[in-house]
């Protein structure tokens, strides 16, 4: 699949640069503290900036963690079915998860809105607090993807489970 592949390249790709960001401001941001005298104060949005680049790594993770077989899980009760028995328990879990998401994913663009609406603004970057409960969405369609191609066959997240175990 190799839109999959792309999207698996694009998330890594977002993902690394958004924690080498985060390394760097936040690092820059101890030197100026240590060394800036009063200039330190005009970097104070970099603290808000690390907070919210830390909520889209976390909510951009998801899918990529989850068809890894990284998200915790219980298996022993899975690893003890019959082979039969474990593929009907394994496409419920597939299906109450991508259900799951999809219902999260619907409340976060409910919630963008309201808070869209609202006017809300960040208190040192300025910019729409709406657009940061994108996170969740974003991440939450994500996770709702792969759930749904696991569920559909296209993909083992299991296998990848048992192999990290």
């Amino acid at each position: 699949m190799p839109l999959l592949t792309l999207l698996r390249k694009v998330e890594r790709t977002i993902l690394v640069v958004l924690f080498l960001t985060m390394v760097a401001l936040f690092f820059g941001s101890v030197l100026m503290r240590e060394f800036g005298g009063t200039m330190a104060s005009r970097f104070a949005w970099i603290e808000e900036a690390v907070r919210l680049m830390n909520l889209f790594l976390v909510f951009l993770a998801l899918g990529l963690a989850l068809e890894r077989g990284k998200h915790v899980g219980i298996t022993n009760l899975r690893d003890k079915l019959p082979e039969g028995a474990r593929r009907w328990l394994l496409r419920g879990i597939d299906t109450v998860g991508l259900l799951f998401s999809l219902y999260v994913a619907w409340l976060g663009v409910q919630m963008v809105q309201f808070v869209l609406k609202s006017g809300q603004t960040s208190p040192t970057l300025g910019i729409p607090m709406g657009l940061i409960y994108l996170a969740p969405v974003i991440g939450f369609l994500l996770l709702a993807l792969r759930y749904g191609l696991s569920l559909f066959g296209l993909i083992d997240r299991f296998t990848a489970q048992e192999a990290a175990e």
